[in-house]
């Protein structure tokens, strides 16, 4: 149930969210100035539509808690992938935090979408992304980036913290296929003769 409090001119509408990673209770909370003009009983007739309307985008999961991409991230190692993972796959997720973390790690899991979300795997396929060739990182590392930060969604969905993943929208930039070496027929006949 929202509850709704004066303060100076405008009114907060607060409403409990659930609780999160830690078992804190999670508060939304949002401002609401009305038109000066209107009575006491509009005035009161509108906060109780405000408050209805929020409560039922933060029970859709539109608004969620104010938690940051990284420290949900470290939650979902610990309580999912160390379980759930092969070693291997749970060694490589953690590589991924490396590039994950500097760019959208900062950030409340309600403010990443799914352009956020794009701009990131887009530029990973700019060149001087990868150190070894200059070149952008290949489909499959961005495949990889794009499915450690979706698996963190699904976990929070899970979670009962969001209704939808952003990553489902997201698409992975084609790269240059290289041009494989393969034997020509006549190169092939001669390395069969000289078997």
């Amino acid at each position: 149930m929202a509850s709704i409090e004066k303060r100076g001119t405008s009114y907060r509408i607060k409403v409990s969210n659930g609780y999160d990673v830690n078992g804190k209770q999670v508060f939304q909370k949002m401002t609401c100035k009305p038109n000066p003009d209107m009575t006491p009983k509009q005035i009161e007739k509108e906060l109780n539509r405000q408050a209805v309307l929020f409560e039922e985008n933060c029970k859709k999961g539109q608004i969620v808690s104010a938690v940051k991409f990284q420290n949900f991230a470290e939650q979902w190692f610990t309580d999912y992938a160390r379980h759930n993972l092969r070693s291997t796959t749970f060694e490589r997720m953690k590589q991924l935090t490396g590039r994950v973390y500097p760019a959208i790690g900062y950030m409340r899991m309600d403010k990443i979408n799914t352009r956020v979300i794009q701009k990131f795997i887009n530029s990973l396929a700019e060149d001087g992304v990868n150190q070894k060739t200059g070149k952008g990182l290949s489909h499959k590392s961005m495949v990889h980036y794009l499915s450690f930060i979706s698996c963190v969604f699904d976990f929070a969905i899970k979670m009962d913290m969001f209704s939808d993943n952003p990553c489902r929208r997201v698409s992975v930039p084609k790269t240059e296929s290289k041009e494989k070496q393969i034997y020509t027929i006549a190169e092939t006949e001669k390395f069969l003769e000289l078997l």
